[in-house]
Protein backbone atom coordinates (compact mmCIF):
# COMPACT_ATOMS: atom_id res chain seq x y z
CA UNK A 1 0.00 0.00 0.00
CA UNK A 2 1.24 3.52 -1.29
CA UNK A 3 2.19 6.15 1.81
CA UNK A 4 0.23 9.37 0.79
CA UNK A 5 1.90 12.07 0.46
CA UNK A 6 1.54 15.83 0.17
CA UNK A 7 2.45 17.24 -3.41
CA UNK A 8 3.79 20.77 -3.90
CA UNK A 9 2.69 22.11 -7.69
CA UNK A 10 5.44 24.61 -8.25
CA UNK A 11 6.89 26.52 -11.19
CA UNK A 12 6.78 30.65 -11.58
CA UNK A 13 4.06 32.73 -11.49
CA UNK A 14 2.02 31.67 -14.66
CA UNK A 15 2.82 28.22 -15.20
CA UNK A 16 -0.82 27.02 -14.25
CA UNK A 17 -0.11 26.02 -10.38
CA UNK A 18 -3.94 27.13 -9.55
CA UNK A 19 -5.32 25.28 -12.42
CA UNK A 20 -3.21 22.53 -12.09
CA UNK A 21 -3.29 21.77 -8.32
CA UNK A 22 -6.68 20.80 -8.06
CA UNK A 23 -6.89 19.09 -11.20
CA UNK A 24 -4.36 17.04 -9.59
CA UNK A 25 -5.21 16.40 -6.26
CA UNK A 26 -8.63 15.38 -7.72
CA UNK A 27 -7.22 12.66 -9.64
CA UNK A 28 -4.89 11.43 -6.61
CA UNK A 29 -8.16 11.90 -4.54
CA UNK A 30 -6.29 14.08 -1.92
CA UNK A 31 -7.29 17.97 -0.93
CA UNK A 32 -6.32 20.99 -1.91
CA UNK A 33 -5.02 24.00 -0.92
CA UNK A 34 -3.95 26.90 -2.63
CA UNK A 35 -0.62 28.83 -1.70
CA UNK A 36 -1.53 31.79 -2.30
CA UNK A 37 -4.25 31.66 0.35
CA UNK A 38 -1.39 31.28 2.90
CA UNK A 39 0.42 34.77 1.64
CA UNK A 40 -0.01 37.50 4.94
CA UNK A 41 -1.79 40.52 3.02
CA UNK A 42 1.52 42.35 3.40
CA UNK A 43 3.02 40.43 0.93
CA UNK A 44 0.04 40.30 -1.84
CA UNK A 45 -0.43 44.58 -1.60
CA UNK A 46 3.98 43.81 -2.14
CA UNK A 47 3.63 41.42 -5.32
CA UNK A 48 0.58 43.74 -6.61
CA UNK A 49 2.12 47.05 -6.68
CA UNK A 50 5.03 45.16 -8.67
CA UNK A 51 7.50 44.54 -6.07
CA UNK A 52 9.23 41.19 -5.92
CA UNK A 53 9.19 39.61 -2.32
CA UNK A 54 12.55 39.26 -0.32
CA UNK A 55 13.28 35.90 1.77
CA UNK A 56 12.18 37.44 4.45
CA UNK A 57 8.84 37.99 3.22
CA UNK A 58 8.57 34.36 2.35
CA UNK A 59 9.60 32.30 5.36
CA UNK A 60 5.94 32.87 7.05
CA UNK A 61 4.20 31.99 3.72
CA UNK A 62 6.54 29.32 3.55
CA UNK A 63 6.14 27.63 7.12
CA UNK A 64 2.31 27.92 7.31
CA UNK A 65 2.29 26.32 3.88
CA UNK A 66 4.57 23.64 5.82
CA UNK A 67 2.79 23.72 9.10
CA UNK A 68 -0.40 22.31 6.48
CA UNK A 69 1.82 19.65 4.71
CA UNK A 70 2.71 18.49 7.85
CA UNK A 71 -0.79 18.15 9.03
CA UNK A 72 -1.35 16.23 6.32
CA UNK A 73 1.49 13.92 6.26
CA UNK A 74 0.35 10.05 5.96
CA UNK A 75 -3.25 11.38 4.76
CA UNK A 76 -1.86 13.34 1.40
CA UNK A 77 -3.26 16.55 -0.32
CA UNK A 78 -1.77 18.67 -2.83
CA UNK A 79 -1.02 22.66 -2.36
CA UNK A 80 0.23 25.42 -4.93
CA UNK A 81 3.66 27.24 -3.63
CA UNK A 82 6.42 28.72 -6.27
CA UNK A 83 9.00 27.11 -4.11
CA UNK A 84 11.84 28.57 -6.80
CA UNK A 85 14.36 28.20 -4.75
CA UNK A 86 16.18 25.11 -3.60
CA UNK A 87 16.02 26.84 0.48
CA UNK A 88 12.30 27.43 0.13
CA UNK A 89 12.29 23.67 -0.74
CA UNK A 90 14.11 22.83 2.10
CA UNK A 91 12.06 24.64 4.39
CA UNK A 92 8.96 22.75 3.29
CA UNK A 93 10.99 19.84 3.87
CA UNK A 94 11.93 20.38 7.12
CA UNK A 95 8.25 20.96 8.06
CA UNK A 96 7.09 18.21 5.99
CA UNK A 97 9.75 15.78 5.28
CA UNK A 98 8.13 13.71 2.72
CA UNK A 99 6.35 16.16 0.57
CA UNK A 100 7.18 15.40 -2.86
CA UNK A 101 7.35 17.97 -5.81
CA UNK A 102 5.99 18.83 -9.27
CA UNK A 103 7.32 21.41 -10.90
CA UNK A 104 5.49 22.98 -13.78
CA UNK A 105 8.03 24.13 -16.26
CA UNK A 106 7.49 25.79 -19.63
CA UNK A 107 8.34 28.45 -22.83
CA UNK A 108 8.79 32.05 -20.97
CA UNK A 109 6.97 33.29 -23.93
CA UNK A 110 4.16 30.80 -23.26
CA UNK A 111 3.47 31.35 -19.32
CA UNK A 112 4.16 35.32 -20.20
CA UNK A 113 1.08 34.96 -22.69
CA UNK A 114 -0.98 33.22 -19.98
CA UNK A 115 -0.15 35.67 -17.55
CA UNK A 116 -1.11 38.55 -20.05
CA UNK A 117 -4.62 36.71 -20.54
CA UNK A 118 -5.57 35.90 -16.77
CA UNK A 119 -7.80 38.12 -14.97
CA UNK A 120 -8.18 38.32 -11.26
CA UNK A 121 -4.18 37.88 -9.93
CA UNK A 122 -2.32 39.75 -7.90
CA UNK A 123 0.84 38.87 -10.03
CA UNK A 124 1.90 41.48 -12.97
CA UNK A 125 3.91 40.16 -15.95
CA UNK A 126 6.30 42.58 -14.87
CA UNK A 127 7.44 40.67 -12.19
CA UNK A 128 8.01 37.43 -14.20
CA UNK A 129 11.40 37.83 -15.12
CA UNK A 130 12.40 37.98 -11.28
CA UNK A 131 10.82 34.64 -11.19
CA UNK A 132 12.61 32.66 -13.70
CA UNK A 133 15.65 34.85 -12.11
CA UNK A 134 15.58 33.33 -8.92
CA UNK A 135 14.05 29.58 -10.15
CA UNK A 136 16.55 26.89 -9.16
CA UNK A 137 15.22 23.51 -11.09
CA UNK A 138 15.10 20.77 -8.75
CA UNK A 139 17.99 18.66 -7.92
CA UNK A 140 18.47 14.71 -8.31
CA UNK A 141 18.55 14.45 -4.54
CA UNK A 142 15.15 16.16 -4.54
CA UNK A 143 12.07 13.99 -4.55
CA UNK A 144 10.12 15.54 -7.48
CA UNK A 145 9.36 15.74 -11.06
CA UNK A 146 9.64 18.13 -14.06
CA UNK A 147 5.47 18.21 -16.09
CA UNK A 148 5.91 20.57 -19.34
CA UNK A 149 3.12 23.07 -18.83
CA UNK A 150 2.48 22.98 -22.95
CA UNK A 151 -1.31 21.68 -23.99
CA UNK A 152 -4.38 21.35 -22.35
CA UNK A 153 -4.36 21.82 -18.25
CA UNK A 154 -5.94 17.94 -18.47
CA UNK A 155 -3.24 16.49 -20.51
CA UNK A 156 -0.58 18.65 -18.10
CA UNK A 157 -2.22 16.76 -15.33
CA UNK A 158 -2.10 13.33 -17.14
CA UNK A 159 1.98 13.97 -17.66
CA UNK A 160 2.03 15.16 -13.54
CA UNK A 161 0.05 12.23 -12.59
CA UNK A 162 2.09 9.51 -14.92
CA UNK A 163 5.56 11.31 -14.16
CA UNK A 164 4.46 10.61 -10.08
CA UNK A 165 3.85 6.99 -10.56
CA UNK A 166 7.09 6.74 -11.93
CA UNK A 167 9.02 7.83 -9.09
CA UNK A 168 10.32 5.05 -6.65
CA UNK A 169 8.23 5.44 -3.83
CA UNK A 170 5.32 6.30 -6.13
CA UNK A 171 2.27 9.06 -4.97
CA UNK A 172 -0.41 8.04 -7.73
Amino acid sequence: MRTPHVVVVMGVAGTGKTTIGPLLAARLGVPYAEGDDFHPQANIAKMSAGTPLEDADRWPWLDAIGAWADERAGLGGAVSCSALKRSYRDRLRAAAPSVVFVHLSGDRQLIEDRMAHRQGHFMPTALLDSQFATLQPLEADEAGVVVDVSGSPEAITERAVAALAALPDAVA
